[in-house]
Formats: structure tokens, C-alpha cells, sequence
């Protein structure tokens, strides 16, 4: 049995590397080196190229580097009957809660517009908002959701969520379900969106449903680029419905450089880097899921095929 790493970035040999320092024991490829593909047992991949993972023909596990496998499911060549594993870090979900909370006091307190200023050398004091001036709202209560709205309830912010079935927690006013979504959002300030990327949520931040957020809202994107429909978040910023977004995720990444986000003053970017992977918490999950793959036992993180996360 083996593990064949598969990414399109430059981590192949970190990853590689910190595999074999947990446990030198392993027999670790990566894809683009000479190995043994009939000997593969499970593929640790991050946006692989299409097609690579019909090479092995004695794979069992498919397993993300990441929470994310929405990427995994959009391989259409992809082994159907292969289970597949995500990334359950605690470190992810600190670190988006703490990138969204910087996001949003930057908003409160206008620091992405005063820093526009100054380099138009433009002195130009504006009104800010206080923390309970605000409702946030969350779209996606899992464990980035939950983690999240309860930091935010905890600096003092009125938080609130949805998601598609019901949740539980304490001091947020939960809704669920596709008829209190537009209750949820009629009273939202800022908007979060932390959904799993599914054919269902697949363009779920359009027009339709950001018109609904009461006028000057903000909207925070830190799912997947896929969530948004570009063309409605500008034609709301511009005409005034919406008072700015903030994005971590795209379409194509990097965006291109013709892209009006680039240059929009009221777009505030950052590179999909709200939260990483943790290579020293997600190498233990690894390694205990291989050992369950070579006794037979059950995999833990589990993609539900069905839900599609």
C-alpha cells in the first residue's frame, strides 16, 4: 500500500516531506515523479488536474488536504465509488473566524477607505458604525459557521444564522430551510457566507437574494468563488444598494487582472488565504485514516455523496 500526492502548487515535497517525518514507515509518491500506480491505495489531493485519479486502479480513498471537496466532485472522471475524506483542523476554523473578524471591524471603522484616501492624500473624516449598530448574519452554520458566529457573539456583535437543517446555539437566532431564508436576510447588516459548494448553493449569492439585504448591507465571502454571481455583487455596490463586499474566493484564482474587482474602490481582496491548513494538525488525520484504510476499519471524515460535503 501507498500514498500519491496530488496538487497544483509548489507543496508537493512539504507535504511529502512532513508525511515521512510522522512516520518514515510510509511509502509516499508524488504524481509527477516515477511511481508505482497499481500499488496506490489512497490519494492526498488539493485541486488536482481532471483525470489524474483514474490512473490508479487499486485506489480506496480519495482524501482532501483541505475541508473543502467541492473541487472533487467537479472531476467528472472521478472514481464514483472511492469514499472520499475532508479536513476536520481547528485551526481552520480560528483563523477564518479571526480573518472575519478583522474584516468586519475594518468595515465598522472604514480602515479600507481611509487607506484609499491616503494615497490619494485625501483628509476626509467619516461616520463610523459601533459593534451594536450591526447584525451579522451567517450563511452555513458548520463547523466554520458555528465557530465563527460564536466569536463574534462573544466580542459583543448580534449574530444570527442559516443553514439548511436545523442548529442549536447558544445566543444566535438560527433559521432553517429555504422558507425563513428571506427573514434571515431582511435583517442581516453584514453577510457571510460560509456554505459548503454544492449544486444547490452554486450561484446562491446573486441578485435575487442580495436585494434582500437591507440597503448599505456588506457582504463577506469567504466560501468559494463559485457562491457569487460577479456581475449582480457589482450591479448592487454601484447602485448603492449594497455598501461594499469583501472577498477571499473566485472564480478563477489567481483572478485575472482584467477583472473589475481589481480596481473596484468599494471591493476589498484578499488571495484565498482567510484560512489554511494546518500541515502539522491535518498529517495525524492522515496518517490514522491510511491505517484505517489498511485494517478495514471505517474512514473518519467522511464526505456524505449525497450532500456533497
Amino acid at each position: 500500500m501507498a500514498i500519491v500526492i496530488i496538487r497544483q502548487d509548489n507543496k508537493i515535497e512539504l507535504w511529502k516531506n512532513a508525511l515521512l517525518k510522522a512516520d518514515s514507515s510510509l511509502e509516499v509518491y508524488s504524481y509527477l515523479e516515477e511511481h508505482p500506480k497499481d500499488e496506490i491505495n489512497m490519494a492526498v489531493i488539493w485541486k488536482h488536474p481532471n483525470g489524474s485519479l483514474t490512473e490508479y486502479p487499486n485506489l480506496k480513498c480519495i482524501a482532501s488536504a483541505g475541508a473543502g471537496v467541492d473541487y472533487i466532485f467537479e472531476d467528472v472522471t472521478r472514481p464514483k465509488e472511492i469514499p472520499i475524506t475532508r479536513i476536520v483542523d481547528p485551526y481552520l476554523a480560528s483563523d477564518m473566524s479571526e480573518h472575519v473578524l478583522a474584516v468586519i471591524l475594518a468595515h465598522l471603522k472604514n480602515l479600507n477607505t481611509y487607506k484609499s484616501k491616503q494615497i490619494a492624500n485625501v483628509w476626509e473624516p467619516m461616520d463610523y458604525l459601533r459593534i451594536k449598530d450591526v447584525t451579522v448574519g451567517i450563511l452555513g452554520l458548520g463547523e466554520l459557521g458555528s465557530l465563527t458566529g460564536t466569536d463574534l457573539i462573544k466580542h459583543g456583535f448580534t449574530v444570527q444564522g442559516w443553514s439548511r437543517s436545523k442548529k442549536n446555539i447558544d445566543n444566535m437566532k438560527t433559521y432553517n430551510g429555504p422558507e425563513s431564508l428571506s427573514e434571515f436576510l431582511k435583517s442581516t447588516d453584514i453577510l457571510i457566507c460560509l456554505l459548503p459548494l454544492t449544486p444547490a448553493t452554486e450561484g446562491i449569492l446573486n441578485k435575487e437574494l442580495l436585494s434582500q439585504l437591507p440597503k448599505n448591507a456588506f457582504v463577506i465571502n469567504v466560501a468559494r468563488g463559485g457562491h457569487l454571481v460577479d456581475e449582480d455583487l457589482l450591479e448592487l455596490i454601484n447602485s448603492d444598494h449594497l455598501s461594499g463586499a469583501c472577498l477571499d474566493v473566485y472564480h478563477s484564482e489567481p483572478l485575472p487582472t482584467s477583472h473589475p474587482f481589481w480596481n473596484h474602490d468599494k471591493i476589498h481582496m484578499t488571495p484565498h488565504y482567510a484560512s489554511v491548513s494546518d500541515t502539522n494538525s491535518v498529517i495525524p488525520q492522515l496518517i490514522e485514516n491510511y491505517r484505517r484504510l489498511q485494517s478495514g476499519n471505517e474512514l473518519q471524515n467522511k464526505v456524505d455523496m449525497n450532500k456533497g460535503y
